[in-house]
């Protein structure tokens, strides 16, 4: 424990704890400083400033003068090049930015440097894209000449979770770069570091001052200031259902833009012709890694009753087998709960549950760290067999709960994916490709994984449906989300 405890105090004593506007550290108008926990020890391993409207209204200002700017003028290939650039840095910097995410987030290091190779690879894919964004020309006959021109559709206001705070970050200010627009990033407050140290490579790589601010605090007294700031033109929030309402009732005061990435409670279908082994691999990643903090993590196993019995068999040994602990640790494969707070609203699921006879088939109980009695932990659970109307099917928990759905056959397994109010993402495990394409044809999703959970990347559009969001995140689709159509006809 001492080796990772040196490094987790080096890195702690190096992290900033100021606003980052206009290309510089600014203290915080009102003075006040707030503390960010390490969830792998249940303590405060640093400070950070906390931020008011009076912060966003300089952010936003920074913004709105940067945005006609050298920015304005230049050309996508050099803005391709920053962002190539800011790739390579966050590259240079990765163990650093691994650290300071598994302290602020109490996910695993093996995570939190994937999450790290994952937001390299944004920028270098947006970087990619900053000069192949392209207008159209229209047919209206010999007479005219008519065409569209993608123009940035100005500031931008990211809102920035807490389970995955840096990835989630990149991959919507890469693409708002991209299309030229500038940013303010609102960063959970639990998990605030990550956003700031981004926003300082930046400018390392060479983007203007402005361009890209960052105010830390709370989602109340800097969140809603910065949604509701008439001068946001687009607002990209990932989040709560309940608070991405409120977050599209807010930008709808200014006739502001949204892309709304929500809640989720993803089936993952096994049939009973699928290959066991990987659908094991495949269940227990989707629903246990980040500890199941995750808006479109596998909650729900739909299974066919054929398979049922031999496959939970499998699967609570594996649930059981692995190693809870501090991110940080020697050996850990399953991490903390983000905060004592949500460690309760997990918890509260599973005692619900198991007061209304549900059967616990592993887990169910919080914990803590067996190397060093802290930390806010919940053991990896499976509640089998529940009705279809039960909470623990139909709400989003956000832990490492899985709900277990048993069904006889095809149509039933679609009608059990499609049985909430959520469509964010569907896996399924299947040998028949023709049952793939139906299946995926049927289930209500906007991705939908065969033979993978988590299969695409960057690349593939990211997204829900119903209660799930609004908008797509990823692909060329993202940088569609962040430009204005002008139409410009000539009569010749």
């Amino acid at each position: 424990m001492a080796d990772w405890s040196t490094t987790a105090a080096a890195v702690s004593n190096q992290l900033p704890s100021m606003h980052f506007i206009d290309g510089e550290w600014r203290r915080p108008l009102s003075g006040n400083l707030m503390e960010t926990f390490d969830p792998g020890r249940a303590e405060p391993h640093a400070q950070f400033a906390a931020g008011t409207a009076e912060d966003i209204a300089e952010a936003v200002a920074a913004a709105k003068q940067a945005e006609s700017g050298e920015w304005r003028k230049a050309t996508p290939a050099e803005r391709g090049r920053i962002l190539m650039r800011a790739a390579e840095l966050i590259r240079q910097n990765a163990e650093r930015l691994a650290t300071a995410e598994v302290l602020d987030s109490g996910k695993t290091l093996a995570e939190a440097r994937g999450d790290v190779r994952g937001s390299a690879r944004a920028f270098e894919y947006y970087a990619g894209a900053a000069d192949k964004h392209e207008g159209k020309a229209y047919p209206l006959g010999p007479d005219y000449t008519s065409y569209s021109i993608e123009e940035p559709i100005g500031v931008t206001a990211h809102i920035v979770p807490w389970n995955y705070p840096l990835s989630t970050a990149c991959r919507s200010i890469a693409p708002a770069l991209a299309a030229g627009c500038t940013a303010v990033v609102k960063p959970a407050e639990q998990t605030p570091m990550t956003a700031l140290l981004l926003a300082e490579i930046l400018v390392q790589a060479g983007l203007p001052k402005g361009v890209c601010n960052v105010v830390t605090g709370t989602g109340i007294a800097a969140g809603a200031p910065l949604v509701s700031h008439p001068d946001v033109r687009h607002v990209t929030f990932t989040g709560s259902t309940v608070t991405g309402i409120n977050v599209m009732k807010a930008a709808a005061q200014n006739i502001a833009s949204v892309t709304l990435e929500l809640g989720g409670k993803s089936p993952n279908i096994v049939l009973a012709d699928a290959d066991l082994e990987l659908a094991l691999d495949n269940v227990v990643g989707a629903i246990f890694e980040n500890a199941g903090q995750i808006c479109s993590a596998g909650s729900r196993l739909v299974i066919e009753r054929s398979i049922h019995a031999e496959f939970m068999e499998r699967l609570v040994k594996r649930a059981r087998g692995l190693t809870i602990g501090h991110g940080l640790g020697e050996g850990v494969n399953f991490g903390a709960i983000n905060s004592a707070e949500h460690l309760v609203k997990v918890a509260s699921y599973v005692e619900g549950a198991k007061s209304r006879g549900v059967n616990v088939a592993a887990g169910g109980n919080a914990v803590v760290d067996p190397a060093t009695g802290k930390g806010w932990f919940f053991e990896p659970t499976i509640l089998d067999d529940v009705k279809w109307d039960d909470p623990v099917v139909q709400e989003e928990i956000f832990g490492p709960v899985l709900a277990v759905q048993i069904v006889d056959g095809l149509e039933e397994a679609i009608e059990a994916a499609n049985c909430t109010d959520y469509a964010l993402v569907a896996g399924l495990f299947t040998k028949d490709l023709s049952k793939a394409h139906r299946i995926a044809r049927d289930v209500d999703a906007g991705q939908f994984f065969v033979n993978e959970y988590f299969a695409g990347g960057i690349e593939t559009p990211f997204g829900g449906n119903r209660r799930s969001g609004i908008g797509r995140e990823k692909g060329l689709l993202a940088v569609a989300s962040y430009c204005k159509t002008k139409a410009v006809t000539i009569r010749i």
